[in-house]
């Protein structure tokens, strides 16, 4: 699934009223609070669903594949997501 049949998705779920324009809104409209709540709390925990956090990586030594020749990586920070138990009951009744 895209962001296009998200929001379809998004669409037909709350009813036959909602436009797309306004189910592309709210689909932002988490989106946003996602990224806000990431850059401020450095968590967002959604009961049933999963957890995005900051997760940070530290320097590390690596290989340039084509070279051979060692480089330093830097430290770096990503967002990681963990899946929630109502996520994953979904995800093991998958098809």
């Amino acid at each position: 699934m895209n962001k296009g049949e998200l929001i379809e998705k998004v669409k037909a779920t709350l009813g036959g009223d909602t436009s797309k324009a306004a189910a592309e809104r709210a689909v932002e409209a988490v989106l946003e609070a996602i990224k806000a709540g990431i850059k401020t709390d450095k968590t967002v925990q959604i009961i049933g669903f999963g957890t995005f956090a900051v997760a940070t990586r530290a320097a590390r030594q690596g290989v340039n594949p084509k070279t051979g020749e060692k480089i330093k990586i830097k430290a770096s920070k990503s967002v990681k997501f963990k899946a929630g138990s109502a996520l994953k009951a979904v995800a093991a009744k998958a098809k």
